[in-house]
């Protein structure tokens, strides 16, 4: 459908004289106002698609030519491509909103109803013969065991070793108290030696377990683990510019701006993210059993390795063996800012909800 232009030349939107369809000053296209529903439609989806476009066609150089788009963005060959942040704002979502719905999904075991008999019999003389060897069990404890494992053949049995208590101490860890009210609890810690009283922080921390505790029973846990994932999205706007930072360190004789630095980083994170991405959705839609899965996931970590390396040599220009020192190096501190970030984001957790 053809766009309707007017015929004057001035900007409506800032007023600049015009030489073209768009404003040369703030990049306003010089559309008619009144328009019909047809064409504000075909406006609406032609900006979609101009997304659309420049996102497949940013994905084949982000996925499989490392570093190029950082070197082209840095080049000034920008226009064809997504910009970083925008990039990485829409891949981020994508990515933790199908993280977290996995995460959510819960497995449903189903009675072996269809277990094949055979199979199910030799199951159960297998294990009833270990029994039957074992020279601690009494003849009355055989017994009982041989018969429930004939009751329960095919399907799924919990066992509990003994001494291993299942209480909800262990389960739920700080957010099982006995103390129903905060005061209770800095009443209990009054009646402690001084040595052996909590801190501050550990003080603050019970008050909020506390708050959960009343407040969702026996879900406090679930809901405080809940708030603290939905958080991890936040905690990576804290984590690109360190590991920029990191980077400016690393390679402090490349002369390159902090900028550029954060611009590879978007790069790379959009490129990581959008890898799992794919990963995932692979899982979800082939049925693939637990080798294959191990093939997968060892497969994927290589490619991530080489892709790391590739994009560092692409961008920095370093040797293999500079490059692979500089590598590890950065991924050792990586890794002690990103154990950091994710225990200050806990205790933000902690302190701020409820």
């Amino acid at each position: 459908m053809k766009k309707h232009y007017r015929h004057e030349n001035d900007c409506l939107n800032c007023g600049t004289l015009l030489e073209g369809k768009f404003c040369h000053n703030c990049g306003q296209e010089n559309l008619q106002i009144k328009e019909s529903f047809g064409h504000m439609m075909n406006h609406a989806i032609s900006d979609y698609f101009h997304f659309d476009h420049q996102f497949f066609h940013t994905l084949k150089p982000l996925l499989f030519k490392p570093g190029f788009l950082t070197n082209e963005y840095m080049a000034g060959r920008r226009a064809q491509y997504l910009h970083p942040v925008k990039m990485y704002i829409f891949i981020s979502i994508v990515y933790f909103l199908l993280l977290f719905q996995n995460a959510h999904e819960k497995v449903t075991v189903k009675p072996a109803a269809s277990t094949k008999p055979v199979a199910t019999k030799l199951v159960s003389d297998s294990v009833n013969r270990q029994i039957a060897k074992n020279p601690n069990l009494s003849a009355a404890q055989k017994k009982q065991i041989q018969q429930m494992v004939t009751s329960y053949a095919g399907g799924i049995v919990k066992v509990t070793r003994t001494g291993e208590p299942d209480t909800a101490e262990q389960r739920n860890g700080l957010f099982a108290t006995k103390d129903t009210s905060y005061q209770q609890y800095l009443d209990r810690q009054q009646k402690l030696p001084a040595a052996k009283r909590d801190g501050f922080l550990k003080m603050e921390i019970r008050k909020k377990a506390i708050t959960y505790q009343r407040k969702y029973g026996s879900r406090a846990k679930e809901v405080f683990f809940e708030e603290f994932k939905h958080n991890i999205p936040k905690m990576m706007f804290l984590m690109l510019p360190l590991f920029a930072l990191i980077l400016k360190i690393t390679f402090s004789k490349s002369r390159k701006f902090y900028v550029e630095h954060l611009i590879y980083t978007f790069h790379l994170h959009c490129f990581y993210f959008i890898f799992l991405t794919f990963i995932m959705l692979l899982e979800l839609i082939i049925p693939l059993d637990w080798a294959i899965v191990e093939w997968l996931n060892l497969a994927a970590t290589v490619y991530v390795i080489w892709y790391i390396f590739r994009s560092l040599r692409v961008v920095y220009n370093r040797s293999i063996f500079r490059t692979i020192t500089k590598m590890i190096g950065m991924s050792i501190t990586y890794m002690v800012v990103f154990v950091f970030c994710v225990s200050l984001v806990l205790l933000i957790t902690a302190l701020l909800a409820a």
